[in-house]
């Protein structure tokens, strides 16, 4: 059973964190993101969780890290200059594989920028951002929909992978009002269980996961961001044992990239493909409807991180990749490891969606 509701993107994102059952949220107001924590201060506390507005995006951070660990499913909300506060503590998430859910509405950069206008500048922040060599999940919603729909998907991802889950939105798509069907009810998929007298650190499943010890339940647990063992217990000047982790913890994010991959395939003969993710999705649909043309292909990305680049395979006549960003080309980069046809990078700054007749006119130019 659903319903229909007509949302604003940012509402469309709190709602999907409270159907898939986020009891805690800490954060600081930030534009273009402040409506996920409007909504959140509205509703959660009448379904028994817990708002709270802290002082900076550090401590919003930190908030979530504690409260997760207490079993919660916690997220919080932001933009671009508090998501660059937040990277230590992404670090510390990663290093201690703490599920969490953090929203980024990316607006204009560097610094304050266009705190009303649109961008996706911090794509590669996301993935690159924190020190050390880590591995995350970033997805990337088009439509009101997708708000609600891949914000569920966060928490799902968090819990199974015990990793902080990215949802990288946009202005545009944050601040837009569109139709939206709303489910009854959404799949939650929780934490893989701990084992008492394990421990909680100890990997026993191929898919490089501990079982999560929840506070406050009986189980002995010290959490560190400094290299531990499997008892938790700090071992930073134990080379091999830290090699042994960090690798891990990436493996167990990149051993799955398939199954976390989330991305649509349009015209897979085509010679021209368009590759998006996010608010510049909506031009090459305007296109590739003007255009019905089946030389025209197109690769809508959702899971931007870890990228899907086996998806850039099924393109086998390609000739080349089309990638309109409102960046300067941070996925195009990405892209261009990937294939050996030319990628042309079709980037926007300044807060604005390409148009149709923009991206209609690089199709026309010659290879």
């Amino acid at each position: 059973m659903t319903r229909t509701e007509f949302w604003q993107g940012n509402t469309a994102c709190a709602e999907g964190a409270l159907a898939a059952g986020c009891t805690f949220f800490g954060g600081y107001p930030i534009t273009p993101s402040t409506e996920v924590a409007e909504l959140m201060a509205a509703k959660l506390p009448k379904k028994g969780g817990i708002f709270i507005q802290m002082e900076d995006e550090i401590a919003s951070m930190a908030s979530i890290i504690g409260a997760s660990w207490t079993g919660a499913r916690a997220m919080t909300a932001t933009s671009g200059p508090g998501f660059s506060l937040m990277m230590e503590n992404i670090g510390f998430a990663v290093m201690t594989e703490t599920p969490c859910v953090v929203v980024n509405v990316q607006r204009g950069g560097p610094s304050t920028g266009q705190p009303t206008m649109s961008a996706q500048g911090d794509m590669m922040q996301v993935r690159f951002g924190s020190h050390g060599d880590i591995a995350i999940i970033a997805l990337s919603p088009a439509t009101v929909q997708e708000m609600f729909e891949l914000t569920v998907k966060a928490f799902n991802h968090a819990d199974k992978y015990r990793v902080p889950v990215f949802l990288m939105a946009d202005e545009t798509v944050g601040h837009m009002r569109e139709k939206i069907l709303v489910p009854d009810s959404v799949e939650k998929i929780g934490r893989k269980p701990f084992v008492p007298g394990n421990p909680p650190f100890k990997v026993t499943d191929p898919d490089l996961i501990p079982g999560f010890p929840t506070f406050g339940t009986g189980q002995h647990v010290h959490v560190t961001g400094l290299t531990h063992d499997e008892r938790g217990y700090p071992a930073a000047t134990n080379p091999p044992l830290h090699a042994a982790l960090v690798k891990r913890l990436v493996d167990k994010i990149e051993n799955a990239r398939d199954e976390m991959a989330d991305y649509d395939i349009v015209n897979p003969e085509a010679e021209q493909v368009f590759v998006a993710y996010g608010g510049p999705v909506r031009t090459v649909m305007q296109v590739m409807h003007d255009k019905k043309d089946k030389n025209v292909g197109f690769l809508r990305i959702r899971t931007v991180w870890p990228f899907p680049e086996k998806a850039l395979l099924e393109f086998k006549n390609a000739k080349r990749f089309l990638v309109p960003e409102m960046n300067l080309g941070q996925i195009a980069r990405e892209i261009e490891r990937h294939v050996t046809v030319p990628v042309v990078p079709i980037p926007k700054l300044g807060g604005e969606l390409h148009t149709p007749a923009e991206l209609a006119a690089v199709l026309e130019e010659k290879a």
